[in-house]
């Protein structure tokens, strides 16, 4: 602590379990000391917040390997004041739970965290190895939203309740060892969170499991967001490629396990954008939305007027999505776009986009269509070149194929086939794995993360086209982030009006990642850099992008912090070996309090990058996370031994 004279006023002694900070545009000490019981008896006015930093923490090694082996973090957030005092507070992770684990279902019953069902609503066994049954449960926990509901009131609620949504995206095995990604359908809990109001700190209650039988169930949910009107925004990514299911083993096995035969499931009702809803005693309910197009979806953001939605698309020769909902707060119709570049973009240059009008659709609209058409009903799609000169080749998903739309059936196409169709008229269908998109409202800047730099990105690649004007000179699989800057007045294609303030205009690259030979570890990636950003959220009062990483070239995965006014990036979580880091959210205010959530997935999920610390660390995970069958739902704390506000004379 810095300023003795000043800090006199607002003196916090630290104790165990309380998160962060409260970051409110009014914060002042003497508001702090006032929520906790205390006054400022000083009568210079007291000093208000200014900004935060994050002090970098060390990659963990194996010197330490138990630190390898779990989430960990010796970082520090340094909150500062007007004055310029500051206020260091070391932070920790907390767990809600590990997925497998039993946990109060509220009514006096137990049920188990990140538990899987059927369209029935009944437990999804695991029989793959005799006499040990047992429902599946989800090894990765990934989006997340913490949602405040006004006069909420649940019971075992002591101070007030706070609701965490997080979804699980798939599980990665079953109990012998077969894989079993994309074959269970994703689950989402409602939990109901007691905030202790005196320190912050954040108490599991209740487990609610959302049921998705009305929406028939869910296909590997990834990112997610906090809507502007207080809703869980989820993803379908991935989505099944209808003209491939009727012989995708995996698609047969998702839909035998959800409907109990491998017929029943309709791939054209997978891959759009679920929302949930959280009600006041701490259930939710779903709906599914076919209108902001059938891509892979990874995590979207609505900017504040309520209606525009920018959207990532993790997906290999994937494009930028836009959607303009028709009115505020609903996303149930709207007009969809695709991006297409008008200058070439490169790892150094600022390049300028136009929008594609892919339709106008509702969500009741397309689900109908979603009901009565087959794939072949709206195009041809071929993998073979036909010689015919009526076929447009293009790239999906890494291969080549020659597609033809069929007459009349425009609108099908943008809202099921929208991959297809972006290529047909023209979207820049360029890039690799762009996932979580976030948005810096000041700047009217929008972040997208590219996990990898490379194939159809790169310039001469075999999955490269010169019409996308995406151009990068080399690969570079640390990937890196990718800036938009927004504005208004904007026209599509055809000359009609965008009715948005919040449209791209130009993108660049703001971070990059960095390849390198393998060091001592085995990292292929500067560990000292970001690697594979995924998961991305903003937040406004610390002017702080985070970035949570699913990287293949870091041996711990990190989530870091980048302050965007000062371009400092810092280190301030490492997840276990082999897992990537997940669930970001970042809260800025809930009742006086801040939050980073934050989940992982997988956790020893190893590789040829691992080959240096599997052995020393594979009985540490094991030890730590159910046989690698668990990992952690939780967020980011205070060190046990910090963090208790209180005034000091």
């Amino acid at each position: 602590m810095t300023n003795p004279t000043a800090s006199r006023r607002r003196m916090l002694q630290l104790f165990a379990g309380v998160p962060m900070l409260p970051l409110a545009s009014s914060l002042t000490a003497a508001g702090l000391l006032a929520a906790c019981g205390g006054s400022d008896d000083n009568d210079t006015p007291p000093a208000v917040f200014k900004g935060v930093t994050f002090s970098s923490m060390p990659a963990p090694g194996l010197s330490n390997p138990a630190a390898m082996a779990t989430t960990s973090t010796t970082a520090v957030m340094s909150v500062l004041y007007d004055d310029d005092s500051k206020m260091d507070f070391a932070l920790a992770y907390q767990p809600f739970f590990v997925t497998g684990d039993l946990v109060s279902d509220g009514k006096g019953g137990q049920i188990l965290a990140g538990g899987y069902y059927n369209i029935n609503n009944q437990p999804i066994i695991d029989a793959s190895v005799a006499g040990k049954e047992r429902q599946f449960f989800s090894d990765s926990p990934d989006g997340s939203s913490l949602i405040h509901i006004e006069g909420a009131k649940v019971d075992g609620v002591k101070g007030k309740p706070v609701f965490f949504v997080v979804q699980f995206e798939y599980t990665s095995k079953d109990q012998s060892g077969n894989s079993a990604y994309g074959t269970l359908p994703s689950p989402i809990a409602v939990l109901t969170l007691d905030q202790d109001q005196d320190t912050g700190k954040l108490s599991l209650v209740k487990y609610h499991n959302v049921d998705m039988s009305q929406v028939h169930g869910l296909w590997i949910t990834c990112g997610a967001s906090l809507s502007p009107w207080n809703t869980h925004l989820s993803s379908e990514e991935y989505e099944p490629d209808a003209f491939t299911t009727a012989s995708s083993a995996q698609f047969k096995a998702f839909s035998k396990n959800v409907f109990g035969d491998e017929t029943s499931a309709n791939p054209y009702h997978y891959g759009h954008l679920p929302e949930v809803t959280v009600n006041a005693d701490g259930t939710g309910s779903v709906k599914k939305h076919y209108c902001l197009g059938r891509i892979s979806h990874e995590l979207i953001h609505v900017m504040p007027d309520n209606r525009t939605v920018l959207m990532g698309d993790d997906y290999t020769n994937g494009g930028l999505f836009m959607f303009v909902a028709d009115k505020a707060n609903d996303l149930s119709a709207g007009n969809l776009y695709v991006a297409h570049y008008t200058a070439t973009l490169t790892n150094t240059s600022t390049a300028s986009m136009q929008w594609i009008h892919l339709g106008h659709a509702t969500s009741d609209e397309i689900r109908a269509l979603a009901d009565s058409l087959k794939p072949t009903d709206i195009m041809e799609s071929l993998t073979a070149d036909p010689q015919d000169a009526s076929y447009t080749k293009v790239f999906l998903d890494g291969k080549a194929a020659w597609i033809k739309l069929k007459p009349g059936m425009e609108k099908a196409a943008a809202f099921l086939e929208t991959h297809r169709y972006a290529n047909l008229v023209g979207g820049s269908m360029a890039f690799t794995k762009m996932e979580g998109t976030t948005l810096d409202i000041k700047d009217k800047i929008a972040y997208s993360a590219l996990a990898n730099i490379q194939t159809s990105m790169i310039e001469g690649d075999a999955l490269w086209d010169a019409k996308h004007n995406v151009a990068f000179p080399k690969t570079l699989k640390a990937g890196g982030v990718l800036a938009h800057q927004l504005g208004g007045g904007a026209k599509d294609t055809s000359g009609a009006a965008i009715n948005s303030e919040w449209v791209p205009a130009s993108s660049h690259m703001e971070l990059m990642g960095e390849d390198i030979s393998a060091d001592a570890l085995g990292n292929t990636a500067n560990p000292d850099k970001i690697a594979s950003p995924d998961n991305l959220k903003f937040s406004e009062k610390m002017r702080t992008l985070f970035i949570g990483e699913d990287s293949g070239n870091h041996v711990n995965n990190f989530l870091w912090a980048y302050n965007v006014d000062t371009k400092q990036l810092s280190r301030i979580l490492s997840t276990p070996a082999g897992a990537e880091s997940t669930g970001l959210h970042a809260v800025d205010e809930i009742n006086g309090w801040t939050y980073i959530m934050s989940n992982f997935q997988h956790a020893g999920d190893w590789s040829s990058l691992h080959a240096k610390v599997k052995d020393v660390l594979d009985p540490l995970i094991n030890a730590n996370y159910k046989d690698k069958f668990g990992a952690a739902v939780g967020y980011l704390t205070a060190s046990p031994s910090q963090l208790r506000l209180s005034n000091k004379d």
